[in-house]
């Protein structure tokens, strides 16, 4: 059932990603509006995190075995932001799944879990594009090019369950704030040509 759910919301965003994408790209790739982005999204995050703070009762869901098929679906449309330039995919899924109740933690979780069908996919497109630059000499490569990923990925995704448990994202939204202030400065007093 999980596993259908994440392909939804996938879908979900590859449907949006098309029918706006264009117009996102005419007008919103530009520096200015992925700097506005960082700042307006930084206090996006701390918002959620005060929140839960304030008000502990906000989290419903503390593990994504409790997730219901409409917990999903809300999560997903929140990871649709991330078409926005300056919203990163898995910040957007974070943030939103913690607005709609999820723990920092189970809110992690889903995201990471909502990224390996687009990676598949991803992997699957890159295999078939490049099949002509492939042999049969490549296999011990790619072998212990994917065992080498697997690993580090791993660990680092447990890493960072386990510093989510114990840090929220608010030094990350300062980060957000003092980029996109940077990049708005430079840019208005034509210290940098950001084109």
């Amino acid at each position: 059932m999980q596993v259908w759910i994440e392909m939804l919301v996938e879908n979900l965003r590859g449907a949006l990603g098309l029918a706006f994408g264009k117009a996102i790209k005419a007008h919103l790739f530009a520096p200015i509006p992925v700097a506005c982005a960082f700042i307006v999204g930084a206090f996006v995050i701390i918002w959620a995190e005060r929140r839960q703070k304030a008000r502990p009762e906000t989290v419903r869901i503390a593990s994504i075995d409790d997730m219901r098929w409409i917990d999903a679906l809300k999560v997903g449309c929140a990871q649709a932001l991330a078409l926005v330039p300056g919203t990163s995919r898995s910040g957007a899924t974070i943030i939103g799944g913690m607005l709609f109740g999820l723990s920092r933690v189970a809110a992690t979780e889903f995201s990471f879990f909502l990224a390996i069908p687009t990676l598949f996919a991803a992997t699957i497109y890159s295999v078939w594009k490049d099949a002509s630059l492939i042999g049969a000499q490549s296999f011990p490569a790619f072998g212990l090019g994917f065992a080498a990923a697997f690993v580090s990925a791993f660990a680092c995704v447990r890493w960072l369950i386990r510093y989510v448990a114990h840090h929220d994202f608010i030094p990350f939204a300062w980060y957000r704030i003092v980029f996109g202030a940077v990049v708005l400065l430079t840019a208005y007093a034509g210290l940098v040509k950001w084109d």
